[in-house]
């Protein structure tokens, strides 16, 4: 089976199992949201920084019948952080790992402290990758729901402008299952119009195939940490303890790095069991 479409925004792929190594539970603190079915796939959205060098509009050949009856959406737009805010920001994640302990940089899990021991290494490791702002919750699909899922995906984001997002505040939040704490920065004002008619053309999307929509009040933001358990009061403390100490006064004015942000990627694959 084999989709091609034409935008100059929007990607979509269809991948198979073990592309999605961050929703399988490798680690002992990862609680999956949803139990696991045999052959799952799971659609992947996502706004790069940058253009890929792929024809426009795109998703791998897969037939039909090697696709299982549930498939899984995520959806989310990348962005990377710009090399002029990492020195400042590498200063204010030291001072909270030396206050608060077992951080870990989110996916790819090592612990915070022992990249703070050289500079280089968490401006590369904790601040140079690639990082994701959420467009919707991560829900299953069926098969049969791809071709209208990705046309009507297509149909409303694919008019898109690229854009500049602004990260203003550093903010605590806790996932759905209160498993995990993360430190985040979150979108205040510049991006944050553009990212909420995003999520409401997702939303309706979602809603014409009877799937959860996101959240009612939706806070955009990138994670950098995180620490195991519902520890969000202690850890908010030193967050604004250490915000008023530095510069990073996360005040309608201020910014702490920004990102530009151009088009919409859409993977769809599936994951294993934990």
């Amino acid at each position: 089976m084999f989709y091609s479409f034409c935008s100059s925004n929007i990607f979509f792929l269809i991948t198979k199992k073990g592309s999605f190594d961050y929703l399988q539970s490798g680690q002992p603190s990862r609680v999956r949201s949803f139990p696991h079915v045999e052959g799952n796939y799971a659609l992947h959205i996502y706004i790069p920084d940058t253009f890929f060098e792929w024809p426009q509009f795109f998703i791998n050949n897969i037939e039909l019948n090697e696709l299982p009856f549930f498939l899984f959406t995520l959806l989310i737009i990348s962005v990377f952080i710009q090399s002029i805010s990492k020195k400042e920001m590498g200063q204010f994640l030291k001072r909270v790992s030396s206050v608060v302990p077992n951080l870990h940089v989110v996916d790819i899990d090592v612990p915070l402290d022992t990249l703070c021991k050289e500079e280089h290494k968490l401006e590369q490791v904790a601040l140079g990758r690639e990082f994701h702002i959420s467009l919707g919750r991560t829900v299953p699909i069926r098969v049969h729901q791809i071709d209208s899922i990705v046309t009507m995906l297509c149909q409303k984001l694919q008019f898109q402008k690229r854009y500049w997002i602004d990260f203003n505040k550093w903010e605590v939040f806790i996932n759905d299952d209160r498993t995990r704490t993360f430190l985040s920065l979150e979108v205040v004002t510049g991006g944050l119009p553009e990212i909420t008619k995003q999520i409401q053309a997702v939303n309706e999307v979602y809603k014409l195939h009877n799937l959860p929509e996101f959240y009612k009040d939706p806070r955009p933001h990138i994670s950098l940490a995180w620490a195991l358990g519902h520890v969000s009061g202690s850890f908010k403390k030193v967050v604004e303890q250490e915000t008023k100490s530095s510069g990073f006064r996360g005040s309608l004015q201020s910014r702490i790095c920004t990102s530009k942000v151009g088009g919409i990627e859409c993977k769809i694959g599936h994951h294993g069991p934990s």
